[in-house]
């Protein structure tokens, strides 16, 4: 059977991740230097895969990880991967946002409420799917076997809960920086159910790192 294979990677460390502060598509942060140290870490102790093409965001923080875990490889940049916009919570620590109560009901899942400039959840939802599928879509239309993509932990988490086998909860798909999943799929599967396997995690042999 052939596979079509993504890997799955969120963007390095930036001052904001470091300062414990809420970083959505309304901040383009650079990658800091600890982010900057941390790649380059993985990427010496571990095994990135070699792929011909990176799908990345259009976050600065996303395209830099990019040209540092990949470099030289082909991008196409994909306008749909950014971040959620987080609006007046943007760029606001999370210690101070948990006594918010209007914080507390936007991310209870139940709610419908949009705080003022923040991106509707349901519309971050559609799309993050809607990405996902227009990703493996691309590489079966131009029989790309096997890329990666760089771009948030939301969004990576928001694609892998709707698409991949094993279901699990949006919670369930966080990765740290610098890593994530490895998903793949056969052309007749993805046609028929939309859903693709997460079978491994990304870089190989992140879980085995000692703490």
């Amino acid at each position: 059977m052939k596979y079509y294979k993504l890997h799955l990677i969120r963007h390095g460390l930036t001052a904001g991740n470091l300062e414990g502060r809420y970083i959505g598509s309304g901040t383009d942060l650079p990658l800091c230097d600890e982010g900057r140290a941390q790649l380059t870490g993985l990427k010496q102790r571990l095994s990135y895969p070699e792929v011909p093409l990176v799908f990345v965001s259009p976050m600065l923080r996303a395209k830099q990880s990019a040209d540092l875990l990949f470099p030289g490889v082909r991008q196409l940049e994909l306008e749909d991967l950014r971040e959620m916009g987080f609006g007046k919570f943007e760029n606001r620590k999370v210690e101070e946002l948990v006594h918010d109560p209007e914080f507390s009901q936007w991310i209870d899942p139940t709610s419908h409420a949009v705080p003022e400039g923040a991106e509707d959840r349901i519309a971050f939802y559609q799309r993050t799917g809607e990405m996902l599928m227009k990703m493996f879509e691309y590489m079966l239309r131009t029989h790309t076997e096997e890329a990666a993509c760089v771009t948030h932990g939301g969004v990576i988490m928001s694609m892998l809960a709707q698409h991949a086998l094993p279901q699990r909860k949006p919670e369930d798909w966080m990765t740290d920086p610098g890593a994530g999943y490895s998903v793949r799929l056969d052309a007749e599967m993805w046609m028929r159910d939309h859903l693709a396997e997460a079978y491994d995690v990304v870089p190989e042999g992140y879980l085995d790192q000692e703490d």
